[in-house]
Parts: C-alpha cells; structure tokens; sequence
C-alpha cells in the first residue's frame, strides 16, 4: 500500500483526502517539484528544492515547513515505501477557502502534499533507441519560469505527440523551440551544445543545469541561445532532460531523422556523466 503525505500527516495513498475548494483543483492555483530516486535516494535535491522556494516566492504561497523538513517528508517517503527507483512527487498550493473566489482569503492556509511512484529510470529501452519528438504551437502563459500545477497546454501538447507516434512535444514559439513538454530541448551542433538561455520563457531545468555544467567540466562547449525548429532537423543530435528521463536522445523531430538516426555519442556521455554525478550527490 503507497504511503503520501498530506499536510503534516503519513497516511495510505488511497486514503488522502483534498477539499474539492482547494484553490489548485479549482484555479490551478499551485506548484510542484518532481525529484527522482535512484538506489533508495534523492538526486539532485538541492536544486529541487531552490526551485520550488523560487516558485512559491513567485506566488506568494508560504511553504508550510521549511525545506530541510521537506526534504525530510521525501526521505521518510522513500523509505516508508520502500522506493529503490522512481519518483517523489511535491505538490504545493494556496489552500482551501470557505467558498469559490478569484481573492484567497489571507488567512487561507497552504496544502502540502506529496507521494512517490515507482518507475524504472536508469534502464529503459529509450536509452539505447532514441525518443521521437513532435513539434508543437507553444500555447502556455507567459510565466513558465514558475512550475506551475496548470499544464493544461501540456498535456494537450503529449496527447497530440502522441497521436502523431512521438513520445515527446517541443514546443514552439516565434519560429524558436522553448522546451519540451516536461523537459529541456538541447541540440548539438558545430559550435557545441546549444540549448535556451533561462528567462521568464522557459523552466530552469534542474537536470539540465546539472547535466551542462557536467559538460563544461569534461571540455565540451554549451553555448545558450534560442534554435530554431531547422536547426534541430539540421543538428548533429538533439536531446532532453528531465528528473524522469535525465539525458535521452532524440532520434527523429517531426518524422525527420537527427543525425544518425540513433543515440548520437554526446547524449550518451552526458548520460553516464550524469548518472555518476547523480549518485555520488544523491541524499
């Protein structure tokens, strides 16, 4: 039986219960943190963590607990559940009012809520044969430096991926890709790896800031700047990254073959360089 939690209590998955005027079932008035787990620990918590305090402070919602208690529920969480490989979910939002209202009221107190899924990361057949990747209008607001709960775009994005045969969306804005769905786009060119500079745009990407400052140290050039959906189908590889998926190739954009057609030898590196840094910092 799952394990989550709910707002200062350990309780069975099937039995948390969430007011329906919560303000995150009703205005998706909320943020998350998705952090994976490998070999019974947290990767990269430090950097989810900053994350989700940026996002709440973009908000103003007031974290109920501090972040080492957070960070605390997670581990508690991986342990109860004797989670080896997968993820801990954190969802965040304003609270539950009395009644249905733009305004919260400002005493309006925030819901904290979390549970873990077990999901294999480290091998996975995406690995060794490449993602394909649809390209799609980016539809979302403007902020998508806050990890929101509202991902409606999203999830319409997946579903039409989906439907065209790929297992990821890269959303497209002005003739530039912003990011993936629910990762960060980077493609590999002449000049290096390129990927988008952060901004109100786009997610700073956790796995990925780890993953490029991983490529700096080995010698490899990252060069931040916008590209286009050409560039990508010219590129030598592209790839993403994600809490779920860390590095994984992407093999075709729109039916278009990238590069070889297979998991080009940058991804591949970072991959494995990532995985070391992952459990040699994991908590």
């Amino acid at each position: 039986m799952s394990i989550a939690y709910l707002n200062g209590a350990f309780l069975p998955l099937a039995d948390a219960r969430i007011s329906p005027l919560d303000r995150g079932f009703l205005f998706a008035d909320g943020i998350y943190e998705v952090a994976a787990v490998i070999d019974g620990k947290l990767i990269d918590s430090a950097s989810h963590l900053a994350r989700l305090q940026r996002s709440a402070a973009a908000l103003g919602i007031a974290l109920p607990i501090n972040l080492a208690e957070i960070e605390a529920v997670q581990k508690q969480l991986v342990a109860r559940n004797a989670l080896n490989e997968g993820l801990v979910y954190l969802q965040l939002t304003r609270g539950a009012d009395a009644t249905r209202d733009f305004l919260p009221s400002p005493d309006t107190a925030p819901t904290l809520f979390l549970f873990v899924q077990d999901k294999p990361i480290l091998h996975v057949p995406a690995v060794t044969t490449g993602i394909a990747v649809a390209t799609m209008p980016d539809l979302r607001w403007k902020r998508r430096d806050i990890k929101s709960t509202g991902l409606l775009a999203q999830a319409m994005a997946k579903q039409a991926a989906r439907d065209a045969g790929a297992q990821e969306a890269w959303l497209v804005e002005d003739g530039f890709v912003t990011e993936g769905a629910s990762s960060t786009a980077f493609i590999v060119t002449g000049e290096g790896i390129v990927t988008r500079p952060y901004s109100q745009a786009v997610l700073a990407g956790c796995t990925g800031d780890a993953l490029t400052a991983l490529a700096v140290e080995s010698g490899l050039a990252v060069i931040r700047r916008p590209f286009s959906v050409a560039e990508a189908l010219a590129a030598k590889e592209a790839f993403i990254t994600s809490a779920s998926t860390l590095c994984q190739s992407v093999v075709t954009i729109d039916g278009q073959t990238i590069g070889t057609g297979t998991p080009g030898p940058v991804a591949m590196r970072l991959r494995t360089l990532y995985i070391a840094f992952a459990r040699a910092t994991a908590v």
